[in-house]
């Protein structure tokens, strides 16, 4: 079982979609940090090796989307829980990194929180 406070990383290019996810991780017992796109998310990561889970958005600017950012965070910090969620695409839980979890927007708060909570208490 985890113990502790988990870091969240929410990784969100919209300031009040990024406020609320932040708030909704505060509210569920976490620490929240914040990065409003993947090279900010990546430069955190570099700085921070005590980030347990990243809640990241698909569409976002930069030089990735979220679906590439998860991948690429599941290849160099494999220990490392995903969450992705969109409002526009539908995914395929296949095409994200094994062991994440997909999310349509509008999401319902409790079911993010739910999620995270199961997923830092697994191996």
């Amino acid at each position: 079982m985890f113990n502790g406070k988990a870091v969240i990383l929410v990784v969100e290019d919209s300031a009040l979609i990024r406020m609320s996810a932040v708030d909704l991780v505060l509210s569920a017992g976490y620490e929240a940090l914040e990065a409003w796109d993947a090279d900010e998310a990546i430069r955190i990561l570099e700085e921070r090796a005590d980030i347990d889970l990243v809640f990241t958005d698909v569409q976002m600017p930069g030089t990735m989307d979220g679906i590439k950012l998860a991948h690429y965070i599941r290849d160099r910090w494999p220990p490392v829980k995903l969450i992705v969620a969109s409002g526009d695409a539908i995914l395929e839980e296949s095409s994200l990194p094994s062991g994440s979890r997909f999310f349509a927007k509008p999401y319902e708060d409790h079911a993010i929180a739910d999620a995270i909570a199961r997923m830092l208490s697994s191996p």
